[in-house]
């Protein structure tokens, strides 16, 4: 996640906000967010309570686990959970000279390459790992072929790649270098508010909530594990499809390489979407998964199904968010009503919207892909998806998608 400091970000997205906020979704564990930053550090302090080594806890129980992530040399992103505030700050003093906006921005840009930030990293017992590895802006699968090529000497102490919203476990697991990593579903949180935090989380088997036992599930070490991913189906990710980033046209791979990746109606970049990123270094059949692979849920905001169901084009409608309350309250949290709720239990607050909480749980919810930045959209059952603009390069003009 990303604090109220990191540019982007919404002025809400404080610890105590967070903390508030993260039991109406069903999380009991987050990030702290930035923890890299001066001012973050202070705020977390004032807001949380240390109560274990890399281990903070809000009044109402919500724990979070010391968390930032750092821009490299190349532009790519990569995640860092810490074991305790000694690290944080070993890992500042080392950083401080390689950075000019440590203290200015949530996610410090470091004049270090990938395997350098791995070495700092893991001599201060930190775990590192790609974050959203596949899209196609600051990601280590944009710049780099494989894991190797990105940490070098320092791969084998990579352990976790995060999927990000347009890939899922079946999508990369189709690159058997990745087969050794449990692979992490997170939300890359930019506000408080149940839509948006926790939209994708992970099941951990542990003993208790603390940095060694998320450790040891990461590496998966001593029966502890990932059980459990949930996150976007890729359709709805904003970097799945290869897109215009301008006039938005989709176009085919081969077609986007040949005008070399520039539009011809609009003359803007053309976006490489993740799925043929992914296909560019797949070197196995979509389903052949690890043992220790856990399954894949594809979730949906219950803000959104609500809006589906009732017509409304805004999830945050007044009507709306009056219905999301109701529900969660009724449940308890989010992820109960999306997931584990009774459907017949559900339809006495109001069938129809139990009517799509089953579609969804059904996967009959139709998607209008993402790409080039733009969420993809939700298509109810019963309706026909759109036609979109699609490149035709037979015909060389707009066909329909």
């Amino acid at each position: 996640m990303h604090g109220l400091y990191s540019g982007g970000v919404s002025k809400s997205m404080t610890p105590k906000i967070i903390a508030e906020q993260a039991p109406l979704k069903g999380l009991h564990l987050v990030g702290t967010a930035d923890i890299l930053n001066e001012k973050w550090i202070r705020l977390i302090k004032e807001q949380l309570v240390e109560i274990d080594d890399g281990l903070l806890q809000y009044k109402n129980g919500t724990r979070f686990i010391l968390q930032t992530e750092v821009e490299d040399n190349r532009r790519v992103h990569h995640i860092l959970l810490i074991p305790s505030f000694s690290k944080v700050y070993e890992l500042r003093e080392r950083f401080k000279n390689k950075s000019s906006d440590l203290d200015k921005d949530g996610r410090p840009k470091l004049r270090l390459s990938a395997e350098e930030i791995a070495e700092i990293s893991t001599e201060a017992e930190c775990l590192i790992g790609p974050s959203h590895a596949f899209t196609p802006w600051t990601a280590i699968f944009k710049e780099y072929d494989s894991i190797s090529d990105c940490y070098g000497d320092y791969s084998d102490k990579v352990y976790f790649l995060e999927l990000g919203l347009s890939a899922d476990t079946n999508m990369a697991d189709k690159i058997s270098e990745l087969h050794r990593l449990t692979f992490l579903s997170n939300s890359d949180g930019h506000s408080p508010w149940p839509n948006k935090l926790g939209r994708e989380f992970n099941t951990f088997m542990v003993k208790e909530i603390n940095f060694e036992e998320i450790k040891r599930a990461i590496k998966r070490e001593g029966g502890r594990k990932c059980m459990l991913n949930v996150g976007f189906n890729p359709l709805e990710g904003k970097y799945h499809k290869t897109r215009c980033i301008g006039c938005l046209t989709f176009f085919e791979p081969n077609d986007a390489k040949r005008l070399n990746w520039r539009c011809p109606i609009c003359g803007k970049p053309i976006k490489k979407g993740v799925d043929f990123r992914i296909n560019e270094l797949a070197d196995l059949p979509e389903g052949k998964h690890p043992e220790h692979r856990p399954p894949y849920v594809h979730i949906i905001p219950l803000s959104e199904i609500i809006a589906l169901a009732t017509k409304k084009a805004n999830a945050w409608s007044i009507s709306v968010q009056e219905k999301w309350k109701t529900f969660v309250s009724a449940f308890g949290s989010e992820i109960n009503v999306l997931l584990n709720a009774k459907i017949d239990e559900l339809e006495k607050i109001d069938a129809e919207i139990a009517r799509y909480i089953q579609y969804f749980r059904d996967d009959k919810i139709k998607y209008i892909p993402g790409g080039a930045g733009v969420y993809g959209k939700l298509v109810p059952p019963n309706k026909e998806l759109p036609k979109l603009k699609r490149f035709d390069s037979i015909q060389k003009k707009l066909g329909d998608y």
